[in-house]
């Protein structure tokens, strides 16, 4: 049996506890858990976790420890855990720009960290997540983390030194998408379109768009062709897009993005 600990039993860690409870992995894995907010801990009965007194007992108890926290946690957490963390200790950070070396340097020389960007569809299995490891992991212990993302949506593997630019891509990427479809669905209010209607219809489009990026073979400039009829209504709202800068605007967003992960790195 492998114990798997998480500190943080937010959104995230439930997301991620339930993937593995629901997966083949289960009857592998024992799980643990401390989230300061004790009543989020209750739903985690329904998945065999065993609550725990405080982030020390986690990792006392576990060969692998999730931190599914903030950032900005991290420094509190880490002084707490640090006279238990051991050299054998996987510990995988789910906190945004904090780098392997800078866990290392708060517990024990030399961590075995993996860092981990995923996103909030892991609570539906649908989650997207990217993945690297200091050189102290070794293959089969890598192995296990990516399984554990394997098992509520996909994974890949990345270089260590593109951790903060991805977040842009998949971490954050949710939240701009939601924005995007948003403004689909006032548009669809102002013109006496039932909101409900709309937003099914365009979430729908969505899901369909992103299976034709994935699964159709074509270029994402192919697809736009498909959609875009000479002097049609596609190629009317391209235009307007264009002229308003959406390319340049994702451009900025991801650059920010990026920025604020190398702040919360120092």
């Amino acid at each position: 049996m492998i114990n798997v600990g998480f500190i943080g039993a937010g959104n995230m860690g439930y997301a991620i506890m339930k993937g593995i409870a629901g997966s083949k992995m289960s009857k592998d894995i024992q799980l643990y858990a401390f989230d300061k907010y004790a009543p989020i801990l209750d739903r985690l009965d329904e998945l065999g976790t065993v609550k725990c007194s405080g982030c020390a007992e986690v990792v006392e108890k576990s060969e692998y420890v999730f931190l599914a926290i903030k950032p900005q946690q991290l420094d509190e957490v880490l002084d707490e855990i640090a006279p238990a963390v051991t050299k054998d200790t996987v510990i995988v950070s789910i906190c945004a720009g904090i780098t392997d070396d800078y866990i290392a340097s708060k517990t024990v020389a030399g961590a075995k960290v993996v860092l981990v960007m995923p996103n909030t569809p892991l609570l539906l299995g649908e989650g997207a997540t990217a993945l690297s490891r200091s050189d102290s992991v070794t293959d089969e212990e890598f192995e296990l983390v990516c399984n554990i993302f394997g098992s509520c949506g996909m994974y890949a593997v990345i270089s260590k030194d593109k951790m903060k630019e991805i977040i842009a891509i998949n971490g954050s990427s949710p939240a701009f998408i939601y924005l995007y479809a948003q403004a689909f669905i006032e548009y669809a209010k102002s013109v006496d379109i039932d909101e409900t209607v709309a937003r099914d219809l365009f979430a729908k489009s969505l899901i369909g768009s992103a299976k034709m990026i994935t699964d159709s073979g074509k270029s994402l400039d192919e697809l736009i062709e498909m959609v875009s009829s000479k002097g049609g209504t596609t190629i009317a709202g391209l235009e307007k897009l264009r002229e308003g800068g959406l390319p340049k605007a994702v451009e900025d967003c991801c650059k920010a993005c990026t920025k604020r992960a190398y702040e919360l790195s120092k």
